[in-house]
């Protein structure tokens, strides 16, 4: 068998080992102070009410995976239908919410702090600033 024709298999096999190092590092736990040191978690998350309704619910199942970061995926919460929000400024684009974001264990411990709080206001997007947690 000529080398060429074993290289694809070999590319398979270590493309493979390689996003299950990948994985690995994703479901890993995270040492203290992980949040100031990870990079690819949120440092806020843009919101709304009931994005935030939907996360509270969620909360539960992802604090209680074993993983050092958690996954957050807010994409089937149901979201109003009817209601036609007000245009953008012209000079401005208009603001998503953040529908998928990773966090720190101690970012979701926060996050939730933070949405839980009487006084802070949603609607009709609120920018939760995580940059503070731990």
């Amino acid at each position: 068998m000529a080398q060429s024709e074993r290289s694809p298999g070999r590319r398979r096999r270590a493309a493979g080992a390689l996003a299950a190092a990948a994985a690995g590092l994703m479901l890993a736990p995270a040492p203290a102070g992980a949040a100031e040191d990870c990079g690819i978690c949120a440092r806020s998350v843009l919101t709304n009410a009931t994005l935030a309704a939907c996360f509270l619910d969620q909360y539960s199942g992802l604090a209680r995976r074993d993983a050092g970061l958690v996954a957050v995926d807010l994409s089937g919460c149901e979201t109003p239908r009817g209601v036609v929000e007000a245009l953008p400024e012209p000079t401005r684009a208009a603001e998503e919410p953040d529908l998928r974001f990773i966090l720190s264990r101690g970012q979701l411990a926060c996050l939730r702090q933070k949405l839980e709080a009487p006084d802070m206001p949603l609607d009709p997007l609120a920018r939760i600033d995580l940059e503070g947690c731990p």
